[in-house]
């Protein structure tokens, strides 16, 4: 007897073949559990899984079961963790016996295939011969793994003496010594498409005596292993390249240009053997060699693969008078095909074109034309996928232009050979020069690349990121069409892409590289399943659907266009609808709407002209928050409509909310009933057509009688916004987990609510968008539950968006966020700039306080008569902590007048420069509005910041008004000639950088590209990329913005700047420990590794990993890092290593997945080093955990959330009040990040003693601030990651002491500080200083949330690390609460982020932060119950 668990019932299913034991699954009839193999069509050999109970029985098991008194929080998380841990373990024994199913099967259809054949009669020989062994290992071609043993065999039919061995790299990894013996006897090396730097060194090390190597368009460092005869690829630089002779020969190919030279290579490639037979010499006869055996290669097939082995053995290894094969059998080098006519190519797009016109499927339709870049080895070798995938674009509705390349001419196919209506309009209007663009080029609708990598370079620039950009932006630019790379995975199977996401180089070759050209809408087509490509249909349904939107939005005038604006609203209560980070979005949609009109959108009854629209985007915000109204909700569209569009209406807007029933919600969420392995492939599983429809179910309950989040009292799910025309405004829904964030703990497998799902799915279908647009930054579509990486059919960020191009505004300093809207929610990302920068000055008691010392500095005599002042100042400010008159002592009135007065002038010299540090201290000022340039005073504060002391204010105003270079230097040169004004980092000659800042002056007025971008995109065009960060951090190099940003390379991390300054940072923050403990190290220090900060810092946090560990990046030839050495104990002065805990943000641990590789096996080596404990803190405590009876993952280190997950939670529950204590809050934080990441099948394993162990020995916690922007006191984040990290390590360590260092590294110095000295100094300089809260709270109700949300963060730090000075509660209600003006203001402005700032304050009395005196709160309160009337409508 066994549980059915999906009905709760004892049932009998002791055979194991229950039918519906799988919610979202089916097995098919006669299927087996035993082994799990079905015949599908299409596909061979079909693969269920053989699972008996599912991994999300265990993940979404509910506690509730359980007696919880028995257990607190983290005892019932850690079980909890360890059942997932257990089943990963047997989901991954089940994915070996289906490897091993699968090779079977495979060897049964080579041995039928070989026994049709029939027999072989073996070619004559002319003399004696030896046995020729042979080794061949492939890489990322391990497609080719059975055409290589089929060619084995035919060659032991044909010459019994040559035995060719094959095998791939993962070979390496399982079958080391079969493969070294094989090495060890071998005649000939060959190897193909090998990167991984393990197998790089490992077969080095190995080929040393092999007499004969080859290894092509691989590591730089195996192939100039490369040795044939006298040739050689030496990569020492003793060998001098090719005699004179041939050298001339090479000049002579190519078009001259650098993108060109690899192309030109190739030509010489395929003629270069029959040129060099007629010179001398054995090093040409030996290249030719050489050349012949590439050709061979290159030209791929059974035959081509037969003959180059029996040529290379005739030539170099033991010639026995074998008949001369024949000549490759040659495929074009590139060229077009058709399944129409197999084995045909044409030479060009254009003949391809002219027969598709006559004879093609679509002909005589207006299909969308697309033009495809197809890998020419798998058209050679005769791949099914490929022309599956060119019939199926067909059947899709589109025309495709299947060009197949090697790699390298991708660029010059598109260049030359393809074109679009925009780049044949540009020509004829004389704004671009044809070029070497063909009189005949094939026009097409957008662009497709089933390769990846750089579109310039190709697989040859794969470890070179950025190469040739610029090269690429000028195709792409001309052609101005879609630019989408969509490809089947060449490195990682299916089932891994299923279960884990795209990971490692997969994820670089897909995504990372192919963003620096501006490609969009990455769409994984299939993989490998074993070592054969396979595709998803249902992916290539995926990508067709989204280029017929794009292609319509290109096709259809902008009067026509059906558009969708969403807007933000999370958290619920506070005041966040219409909110965006740094973006004032009631001014910003205002410039929106009015580019919009201008470019002839139907906006309907819109009124035109200067100041028409001045007040709207407020008045739309506060409509749509009035559609929020529960009540109003109850009633559904005839509530909507009754409440009208309020103060919108004068502008033309009307309500347009609609109902989705639950039925519908249904049907739109079911897949076809016909759909199975032949849509969805040989995935691991074949989800039923209600598998989405299940899960939602499972989570929320039956959608039939579904009562929640905007549910109507009919069950109708409301989908609340405005109409502008054809322009459908509203709020993006909310995620509905706000207030019980416990849930996460115990279910993986969420699912966004039934609204949520309704809204967007009323978007695609019956509102018929044609794109969306997510205005600001950010939203929530594109980290709803699915693969972290590489959408799937059941991905709900995919779901929900289908089609729909998504125009995604985002703040360019945010590369790390942009990227998973762009890579999960296939956004096209249109980047803002930043607010202007302010200095924070000093205000208040702190002027009186700078007054009062620069007195008694000018006059020390007058110190006596001042003490008091100065000493009553100091405790008003609240400075007692940041300026102690000694260690352990603070300054009072008392102690004043106790000290010395030369003791006391020291103090107060400290004091001073304490005071001109926090006057210096940058801030963001206000927000940034879309499409505005900045005024002349912004411009000065940008360059102002920009410069600092380099450029004296003189000379910045001058430039800011635009005067020019030359009245600056006039300028700055008189500004200079005041004694002691010339500033040290002065340079000696001003032109370069008056240079610099007029062109960042240039770049910052090209704001208004922001909006043309945007429009750009909602025209299908391609849209320019350009590296995501900030003026301050990244220099000039991020603007202009209105640009598709991108992140960094990934192999390049950390950079040799960002190393540097990682090693200065973490040896700054090991001396202030030491100082701080008696001269002891700390044993763990964990360090937090966010995605933002290492793109920024080009992987600051990086180096101060290696650092601590003692260890540095070894570099590959192509520059990429390949590996962390460890450094040896001897070159590190005597100091140990330490050990560090990494705490990984979802998108670190998601976008640099080859770091977190680097880092698992730097570890895994550090504990496994020979060296004493107490020099090596990594071994000591993995053999601690060893004696612990933890073998397995002990030298885990890098720890996140689940695997597609994000969030520690923490700020959910402060932001809900739903927390007692911060051991509560340091559990929460724990739960959420014991799943660790590395090598191998290191996915998202729950660790939860691995990790505690960590915490128990973590004395220091690290955390680097990248941006002015964004700093402790701005955003949840910190608080909820960094504070509740140190909250959990106390928690470990039985409430001992944990230290925090933060490292602000937008600055030129890396000091590290304490966590409360940067808090401190941050809410001095914004929070609670007026400037800052003027310039805030005059942005209306974007600000008055900013506001908002920082009352929340000051009660998130109380919470986690146990901040309660005093001085900033009061202040801060003094601030907002008790200045008339300004709560007038707030409370006018966004009632509900008012009412956030009092419940903030009385709940930080309630908690005992903060001791206010009854009067105040009494007031607190009264304003408190006046607003929640206010906002319930009761007066």
């Amino acid at each position: 007897m066994s549980r059915c668990w999906q009905s709760s019932t004892i049932s009998s299913c002791s055979d194991g073949t229950c039918a519906d034991f799988i919610p979202g699954m089916h097995v098919l009839p006669g299927a087996e559990f035993s082994t799990g193999i079905r015949q599908a069509p299409h596909f061979g050999p079909r693969l269920y899984s053989s699972r008996l109970i599912p991994s999300s029985f265990i993940a979404n098991f509910s506690p509730a079961c359980l007696p919880l008194s028995r257990f607190n929080q983290a005892d019932l998380s850690t079980l909890k963790l360890k059942r997932q841990r257990l089943n990963g373990q047997l989901s991954d024994a089940r994915s070996l016996l289906d490897q091993a199913l699968r090779e079977a099967s495979k060897r049964e259809g080579l041995a039928a295939a070989a026994a049709a054949e029939g027999p072989i009669t073996p070619l004559k020989t002319s003399s004696a011969v030896r046995p020729v062994r042979i080794v061949l290992i492939c890489g990322f071609e391990s497609f080719n793994v059975a055409l290589y043993n089929a060619a084995a065999k035919r060659l032991k039919a044909l010459a019994p003496h040559i035995q060719l061995k094959v095998y791939s790299d993962r070979d390496i990894a399982s079958r080391k010594k079969e493969v070294g013996i094989a090495l060890a006897g071998a005649d000939c090396f060959f190897g193909s498409l090998l990167f991984d730097y393990d197998t790089v060194e490992w077969l080095r090390s190995q080929l040393t005596t092999v007499p004969v190597v080859l290894v092509f368009e691989s590591a730089l460092e195996l192939m100039g292993m490369t040795r044939i005869g006298t040739f050689t690829m030496d990569p020492s630089g003793k060998s001098k390249g090719p005699p004179p002779a041939i050298k001339k020969v090479l000049s002579m190919f190519g078009s001259g240009r650098e993108e060109d030279r690899l192309t030109g290579y190739l030509s010489f490639l395929k003629i270069g053997p029959q040129l060099l037979k007629f010179l001398p010499g054995k090093k040409a006869r030996d290249l030719r060699t050489w050349l012949t055996v590439y050709g061979y290669w290159n030209q791929g097939g059974l035959q081509n693969v037969v003959s180059m082995f029996l040529y290379l053995t005739e030539q170099q290894l033991a010639p026995a008078g074998l008949p001369t094969p024949p000549p490759p059998l040659e495929t074009p080098q590139t060229g077009c095909l058709h399944p129409a006519r197999p084995g045909h190519y044409w030479a060009s797009p254009a003949d391809y074109m002219a027969w598709y016109k006559k004879e093609g499927p679509l002909r005589g339709t207006d299909a969308p034309i697309v033009g495809m870049l197809l890998y020419r080895k798998h058209v050679i070798t005769d791949q099914p996928y490929v022309l599956q995938l060119i019939s199926q674009m067909e059947a899709e509705g589109l025309i495709p232009v299947p060009v197949f390349i090697n790699g390298v001419e991708a660029h010059t196919v598109v260049r030359d050979q393809l074109t679009s209506d925009h780049e044949q309009h540009e020509i004829a209007a004389g704004r671009l020069d044809r070029g070497t663009l063909r009189r005949d080029a094939v026009k097409v609708d957008a662009l497709v690349s089933t390769i990846g990598f750089p579109l310039v370079g190709g697989p040859a620039g794969t470890m070179e990121g950025g190469r040739q950009v610029e090269v690429a932006k000028a195709i792409l630019s001309s052609m101005n069409v879609p630019y989408v790379v969509a490809a089947p995975l060449l490195i990682q199977d299916l089932a891994s892409w299923s279960e884990q996401g795209i990971q490692g180089l997969q994820s670089v070759v897909l995504y990372s590289l192919p963003e620096l050209d501006g490609a969009i809408d990455t769409v994984p087509l299939g993989g490998l399943v074993g070592d054969d490509i396979f595709l998803v249909p249902e992916r290539v349904t995926r990508l067709a659907s989204r280029l017929h939107k794009w292609v319509a939005l290109r096709r259809k005038p902008p009067s026509e266009r059906r558009l969708a604006l969403l807007l933000y609203g999370f958290p619920p209560g506070v005041g966040a609808t219409g909110t965006a980070a740094l973006l004032n979005v009631p001014q910003s949609l205002e410039r929106l709407l009015g580019a919009m009109q201008a470019a002839g959108y139907d906006l309907g009854d819109l009124p035109e002209g200067p100041g028409a629209l001045e007040g709207l985007g407020e008045a739309l915000l506060k409509t749509l928050k009035g559609q929020e109204e529960p009540r109003t909700v109850s009633r559904g569209t005839q509530g909507i409509n009754a409440l009208g569009a309020g103060p919108a209406a004068q502008w033309g807007v009307q309500p347009a909310a609609a109902e989705v029933s639950p039925q519908h919600l249904r049907d739109l969420l079911t897949f076809p009933h016909t759909w199975g392995p032949t849509e969805w492939g040989p995935i691991p599983y074949l989800p039923d057509e209600d598998a989405l429809v299940r899960r939602m179910e499972r989570q929320w309950g039956n959608l039939l009688s579904y009562r929640g989040i905007n549910s109507t009292t009919r069950g109708t799910l409301l989908v609340p916004g405005v109409q502008l025309g054809k322009l459908w405004i509203g709020i993006q829904p909310l995620l509905g987990l706000e207030g019980d964030p416990m849930r996460l703990l115990f279910e993986r497998d969420l699912t966004p609510h039934p609204q949520y799902a309704a809204a967007y799915k009323w978007l695609q279908q019956d509102y018929g968008a044609d794109a969306v647009i997510h205005f600001g930054m950010h939203g929530t579509v594109e980290w709803l539950p699915g693969s972290p990486l590489g959408n799937t059919g059941l991905s709900w960020s995919d779901v929900l968006l289908g089609p729909l191009p998504n125009v995604y505004l985002y703040a360019a300093n945010n590369p790390s966020e942009s990227i998973i809207a762009k890579r999960r929610g296939y956004g096209t990302i249109i980047s803002h700039n930043v607010p202007p920068y302010g200095r924070a000055g000093l205000y208040k008691q702190l002027t009186i306080l700078r007054d009062l010392l620069s007195d008694v500095r000018g006059d020390p005599n007058s110190v006596g008569a001042l003490k008091d002042a100065i000493a009553g100042n100091v405790e008003a400010s609240g400075l007692q902590a940041d300026c102690p008159l000694r260690e352990g002592e603070e300054m009072s009135a008392e102690q004043a007048a106790a000290v010395g007065d030369e003791e006391f002038l020291e103090w107060c010299d400290r004091l001073y420069i304490y005071l001109q540090t926090l006057e210096n201290r940058l801030f963001s000022e206000g927000l940034h509005i879309l499409g505005a340039p900045p005024s002349t005073s912004q411009m000065a504060q940008y360059l102002g910041a920009y410069y600092g002391d380099a450029l004296p204010s003189e000379a910045v105003e001058v430039l800011a008004e635009g005067q020019g270079a030359e009245r600056a230097r006039a300028a700055l040169e008189k500004a200079w000639r005041q004694p002691a004004a010339r500033p040290a980092e002065a340079p000696a000659d001003a032109s370069q950088l008056l240079k610099e800042a007029e062109s960042i002056r240039s770049l910052l007025l090209r704001n208004r590209e922001e909006l043309s971008g945007l429009l750009n995109a909602l025209d299908g065009a391609w849209v320019p990329p350009e590296a995501g960060g900030d003026l301050l951090r990244d220099g000039p190099g991020v603007l202009p913005t209105g640009r598709n940003i991108h992140a960094l390379d990934p192999y390049r991390m950390p950079g040799p700047a960002a190393e540097a300054r990682g090693a200065a940072a973490a040896e700054a923050i090991l001396t202030a420990h030491r100082e701080q403990n008696n001269g002891a190290y700390p044993e763990t220090v964990a360090i937090n590794l966010w995605g933002l900060d290492a793109i920024k810092t080009k992987g600051e946090s990086v180096g101060m990993v290696l650092h601590m560990v003692g260890a540095r990046p070894v570099k590959e030839g192509t520059g990429r890092i390949a590996r962390y050495e460890l450094i040896p104990l001897e070159e590190m002065n005597g100091r140990p290593r330490v050990d560090c805990l990494c705490n990984m943000s979802g998108i670190f641990r998601d976008a640099f997945q080859n770091v977190v590789e680097l880092l698992d096996d730097l570890f895994a080596r550090a504990a496994a080093a020979n060296e004493p404990e107490h020099m090596n803190f990594i071994r000591k405590h993995a053999r601690d955990l060893e004696r612990q009876g933890v073998t397995s993952g002990n030298t885990a280190r890098l720890f996140s959330n689940p695997a597609g997950d994000y969030g520690s939670m923490v700020n959910e529950r402060v932001g809900a009040g739903n927390w007692e204590n911060s051991e509560e809050l340091g559990d929460t934080w724990a739960a959420r990040n014991a799943f660790s990441y590395g090598k191998g099948g290191e996915r998202g394993v729950a660790r939860p003693e691995v990790l505690q162990t960590l915490l128990g020995s973590c004395e220091r916690v690290v955390q680097e601030i990248d941006s002015v922007e964004y700093g402790l006191t701005d955003i949840q984040e910190y608080y909820a990651n960094t504070g509740a990290l140190v909250a959990a390590a106390k928690n470990a360590r039985k409430g001992k002491n944990v230290g925090c260092s933060i490292i602000e590294t937008y600055g030129k110095k890396v000091e590290p500080k304490e966590l409360e000295e940067v808090l401190r100094l941050e809410y001095r300089s914004k929070l609670l200083n007026p400037r800052w809260a003027q310039a805030m709270a005059a942005q209306g109700s974007g600000g008055a949330y900013e506001i908002s949300t920082r009352m929340t963060a000051l009660l998130g730090w109380g919470g986690t690390v146990g901040y309660t000075d005093s001085f900033a509660w009061d202040q801060a209600a003094d601030t907002y609460v008790l200045d008339p003006e300004m709560a007038a203001q707030l409370r006018a402005s966004n009632p509900q982020a008012f009412r956030n700032v009092l419940g903030r304050c009385l709940e930080a009395h309630g908690r005992g932060m903060w001791q206010p005196n009854e009067e105040m709160i009494d007031k607190l309160r009264k304003m408190y119950g006046e607003m929640d009337d206010e906002l319930e409508g009761v007066k």
